[in-house]
Formats: C-alpha cells, structure tokens, sequence
C-alpha cells in the first residue's frame, strides 16, 4: 500500500469533481482552475518529500474554537469537553493560527478543514485563512451564524467554503440539533444559493437515517438549494449506550456502495465519505497518514475523535508535530490497521492510544 500515492489520487478526485461540479458558476469555476493548479504544486512538494523519506499529508483539521451555541444529541466534541458554551480561554490567537497555515502551505498541505465548536464564531480567524488563496479552507459550520456579514465575506473569499451541517429531513435535523435549525440552516442554503456562491453539506451517518441521507429525496432537496458537495460522516459512539448508532460493517458496506453509486449518478456534486473505505487505504488514515488535527488549544492530535497529543504547535513547528512519539507510534505499531465498529478505530482504542501517550510523556521525563 503507497499512502502517499493514495492520497493524491483522492486529492485528484476531489479536485477534478469540484472543477465539474461549478462549471456553470464562473466565479467558483475560476477559483477552482487556480487552487487546481495549486493542488498540483502541492502534490509536488509531498512527493518531493516523500522521496527524501518524510511522509506530509495533503489534509489538515484545525479545530480554531472550543465555543459553539448549539447542543447537539450526542455531540462527541462536549461529551470530551472539547466544547463549552462561555468565552474559551487560552485559545490559539489568529496570528498563531495564521503561522500555521503559513507553514501548512510551505509543507504542500491543500486542505486545511475549519472546525469547531462553530468556527463562525472566529472570525478573526477566518480573516487569515483567506490570505491563503492557494488552500481550500472548508468550514464545517452548524449553519446559524451564516448572516450578511459573513455571506459578504466568503463571497469575497472563495477558498473560503461553508460545509452545513445537517442530518437529513427537518424533523431528523431537529431532533438532533435543536427545534427550527432546519429552518434555519436551509434559509442560510437559499441565501448562498440565491448570491450564486457554492456550499457544500456535512451529514453524520447513524444507523438511524441511513436510509434517508443517501435517498434520491433527500440529495435532491440539497442539490436544489445549490449544494455541489455532500460529505457523509460516520456516527462514533460516544457512550456505551450509543453504541447501536454506530454503522457496523454491513451498514458500511451499504454506505461505500451508495457513495460509489452517488459519484457516477450525479457528476455535478461531489460525494466524500470519513472515514471512508478504510480498507482500501491499509488502515485509519489519521496521525499523519492522511490528515492530522490541531485543537483549539495547539494540541497536535490524530483526530478529533481521538483527543491525545504530546506535542503543542505553540511549542514545535507544524512538521515537528508530524514527527511526535505519538504520530510515529501510532504509524508504526499498527493500530490504526485494526478492525472496529464505528466511525473511528482510534476512539475504539483509546485505553491503547492513552498508554502510548503515557509511555512517550514517561520517556520525555
């Protein structure tokens, strides 16, 4: 298995969709032939890396805030503590987020995916993400902040594109994620819609909507409202008792077979799953091998799923975190290969994640 060959293969994917999905939207169709020729740069500067031994990932999440202002059943992120709905302190400013993306793109990253919490509530941040036109800056957003301002802005900016969460029809959306966010999410989908600007739709997969969030209905309704790209997630249990929403293998096999058929069956949208088909990769391509995460706080983590860091971007530079104990152990001694249910082997590991994290800070000792 070549990762790296992998990766850029689905990089070239990913790119090559997008530039078929605008082709009628002229201002998003000139944005995508720039960053394609970029992406092509920095598949380049990964391979060029490869070569001299040193594996750099194309994808990068950077959780840029802890805050958000919904409360979502089943939320992985505040049933870590990762999310919180007063003020955070001790956060990443935007200047230290913006060295990040300097030294992201300096290392040939093309994806830097902006997460939250609700990432809409930094709009500092946001500020310098789009001094990056050569990056494609993502931003996974619960869909309630999208008003004039920032619908001004991300017009302005185009790296800059709004992934909207949401779980399927208004009564499933709501159930989850609060009482009239559908309402409000496909309002904000209409305004980008009708501004001629592009958005894609993030779903978190359960064994509950299944049905519904790759139906011919559903995908309808979302390309409607000018939707160009569709990226499903896989439900990871966050207690025992959620265990049963998480899509065992059979559902996971329904899923990579669904997005297959979604990807020769409406070539004007793009279709990612996460993980994915793990399989076909050799493994989770977490710590490094696909994508890595920075949480809020500058903790170099594998995942968001997988809250472990021993190494701090305030600390090290982005290319020494790729380098931890953690990401090297976790690479090497062949966890990230194991079979799991739900979305993340890491999160199903964790007692076994925590005690390379406890050897590797024993050994620093």
């Amino acid at each position: 298995m070549n990762i790296q060959r992998y990766m850029t293969r689905g990089v070239v994917r990913v790119v090559t969709d997008s530039l078929r999905a605008t082709a009628r939207n002229e201002k998003e169709s000139a944005f995508m032939r720039r960053f394609a020729k970029a992406s092509r740069a920095a598949s380049q500067k990964r391979a060029a890396a490869e070569r001299g031994g040193e594996h750099i990932p194309p994808f990068l999440i950077a959780s840029i805030t802890s805050a958000c202002n919904l409360h979502c059943a089943g939320c992985y992120s505040r049933s870590s503590n990762a999310c919180c709905d007063a003020k955070p302190v001790d956060q990443l400013t935007a200047q230290e987020w913006n060295r990040i993306f300097c030294e992201a793109q300096e290392l040939g990253i093309s994806f830097i995916l902006l997460a939250g919490g609700e990432p809409m509530l930094r709009y500092d941040v946001l500020q310098q993400a789009a001094e990056h036109p050569d990056i494609l800056f993502p931003i996974f957003t619960n869909g309630t902040y999208l008003h004039e301002k920032y619908l001004d802005y991300l017009d302005e900016h185009r790296n800059l594109l709004p992934i909207i969460s949401i779980e399927g029809n208004e009564a499933v959306t709501d159930a989850r994620r609060g009482e009239g966010v559908y309402h409000k999410v496909t309002a904000a989908m209409q305004s980008i819609r009708d501004r001629g600007m592009i958005f894609g739709a993030s779903v978190t997969v359960t064994t509950e909507n299944i049905d519904e969030v790759y139906s011919d209905a559903f995908l309808d309704s979302l390309s409607s409202l000018g939707c160009k790209a569709v990226i499903y997630v896989e439900y990871v249990p966050v207690t025992d008792e959620s265990r049963h929403l998480a899509p065992a293998e059979a559902e996971q096999k329904r899923m990579r077979k669904a997005v297959k058929r979604l990807r020769r069956a409406r070539r004007n949208m793009v279709f990612i799953a996460f993980p994915g088909d793990e399989k076909s990769s050799g493994g989770c391509v977490a710590a490094g091998r696909g994508f890595f995460h920075i949480n809020s706080h500058g903790g170099a983590e594998p995942c968001p799923f997988s809250p472990y860091s021993d190494s701090n971007v305030r600390d090290t530079s982005l290319r020494e975190a790729l380098k931890s104990p953690l990401f090297r152990a976790l690479q090497t001694e062949g966890l990230l290969k194991d079979d799991h249910v739900g979305g993340c082997t890491l999160f199903m590991n964790r007692e076994r994640v925590e005690a390379i994290v406890n050897g590797s800070q024993t050994a620093a000792q």
